[in-house]
């Protein structure tokens, strides 16, 4: 038996045009299951057949993330970072080149997709420098980046069965960089269709064969086979397994920092009376921050068991000196869900009285707050003490530098600040490279004699504590405190276990 081009058929050729005769259009698995053939022989057979004309392949070409596709799901295309970056106020082009924080490369693409998005518009300030200005286009997805998500989402998508929007970002993708988005062919999806030529090409003999004699033959062949190379740089189908959620990474890897520098966890519940939240904390019962448009109270609800009468009243002096109003204890009755983490370490010491101590504490915290990009009303607060008879401030700025050491900080330094509960009271502020400036991080202090004294606390106390929150927004890149509880898939997939 000869093909149409004169060269004699391998018997694996036969084995699949006879295949196909039967059946017309085969796919690859199909054909292994028809044939009774190996699958590299079948793909052997029809590299032959396609040479020589006799079938037609309908290949399935599909398009997976490449590295560069990956890197910018995590840190945005160079247009979006280009817009993150003019949110910290480097609106004027010269200034924004000037600062290194794109390549020559990037600075182009940032600025040309980010003009073809119209998410910028250039101006001329005061003094007559080209400047740029975000659009609210900008808060929307580009197409190239909805394509990114979808990809990480999807893990293969068919060229095929793309929408126009999707191919152009597809070959603008790969236009850019050719490792943003990797295309492929699935050769065991495809589908295999003889041709005229080869259906002339089996002639007559088509049926000659015996089953039993090409069986025997195959299983000959099967034992001499040698295996075809494997490509250990293939790519696979992407995984998409469960995940813990960054914040809760997050917790977990504080939680160790503090054990390493030898801290203690505690814990205590989430509804507080407001004498531990408030009163114990020698914060005066007409503070703004006890009012209900800046607290969550709950109704109809008050602890008359809250601390001990000795306890009681040595508070109720401290007010009465230190602030000079009466103290009132149905104030102190109320429930409120705890607005920071401070009640359990208080009380602990108090029930305690331990002379040295290092412990800690991270938990869930409720403000009535206006939720905004920067403000939740619910958040993560972690809060670390030190007591001993001989701690001095000094010991607690060295602490807070020894912690964001660990969590990969190396710019910190110290602003007075007030603090109702704390005196002498600092804010952390550190540098962030993004914004290329300094930002407020965790508040700290000393607990002031009226805090310590009535709940006999001999020892001064070092506090420092705040929101695991905005640490996650500075490790993550994000601009809004919101995207952390989105419950956006696309990008949850995207955070690396571990940030570099």
């Amino acid at each position: 038996m000869t093909s149409s081009t004169g060269s004699p058929l391998h018997h694996l050729e036969k084995a699949v045009l006879k295949a196909l005769i039967a059946h017309d259009k085969l796919s690859i698995e199909e054909l292994v299951e028809n044939t009774g053939l190996g699958l590299d022989q079948i793909r052997r057979a029809i590299e032959w057949l396609r040479l020589k004309k006799l079938i037609y392949l309908d290949e399935v070409s599909v398009a997976s993330l490449g590295k560069s596709g990956f890197l910018a799901i995590r840190n945005g295309l160079p247009e979006r970072r280009l817009i993150d970056h003019l949110k910290g106020d480097k609106h004027i082009i010269g200034d924004i080149l000037n600062t290194g924080f794109f390549s020559q490369s990037n600075s182009h693409s940032a600025f040309k997709h980010a003009m073809q998005n119209r998410w910028v518009e250039q101006k001329l300030d005061s003094s007559g420098k080209k400047i740029l200005i975000p659009t609210v286009e900008a808060d929307k997805l580009s197409a190239e980046e909805r394509l990114l998500r979808k990809l990480l989402e999807m893990g293969n998508l068919k060229i095929s069965e793309l929408d126009p929007d999707e191919l152009r970002s597809l070959n603008s993708l790969k236009k850019r960089d050719s490792d943003y988005v990797k295309e492929r062919k699935l050769s065991d999806k495809s589908f295999v269709t003889i041709v005229e030529a080869g259906k002339k090409a089996v002639g007559s003999d088509s049926g000659t064969d015996s089953q039993i004699k090409r069986k025997q033959q195959i299983q000959v062949e099967r034992q001499h086979e040698i295996a075809s190379p494997i490509d250990v740089e293939a790519p696979v189908r992407s995984l998409l397994p469960g995940r813990t959620h960054p914040i809760v990474n997050l917790v977990k890897e504080v939680g160790e920092i503090f054990v390493g520098l030898g801290f203690s966890e505690i814990g205590g519940p989430i509804l507080q009376s407001s004498f531990w939240n408030f009163d114990a904390l020698f914060t005066p019962q007409d503070h703004p921050a006890r009012e209900m448009q800046d607290s969550f109270y709950i109704s109809k609800l008050k602890d008359d068991k809250f601390a001990t009468e000795d306890q009681v009243r040595k508070v109720a002096m401290s007010h009465d000196k230190g602030w000079g109003y009466k103290w009132n204890i149905e104030d102190a009755r109320s429930i409120v869900l705890r607005t920071h983490t401070t009640p359990i370490t208080l009380k602990y010491l108090a029930d305690n009285k331990p002379t040295k101590a290092r412990l800690f504490s991270i938990g869930r915290v409720f403000r009535n707050e206006k939720i905004s990009y920067k403000h939740l009303a619910e958040f993560t607060q972690v809060e670390g003490i030190v007591t001993d008879g001989v701690v001095t401030l000094r010991d607690l700025m060295g602490l807070q530098v020894e912690f964001y050491a660990k969590l990969g900080i190396k710019k910190v330094k110290f602003w007075p600040t007030f603090f109702p509960y704390t005196e002498p009271s600092l804010q952390t502020m550190i540098y962030n490279e993004k914004l290329e400036k300094w930002v407020e991080l965790f508040g700290m202090g000393i607990f002031r004699p009226q805090v310590t004294r009535p709940l006999g606390i001999e020892n001064p106390v070092l506090a420092w504590g705040g929101g695991l929150e905005r640490i996650a927004m500075l490790r993550l890149g994000l601009a809004d405190v919101r995207d952390l509880y989105n419950n956006d898939l696309g990008w949850l997939r995207s955070i690396a276990r571990c940030q570099l």
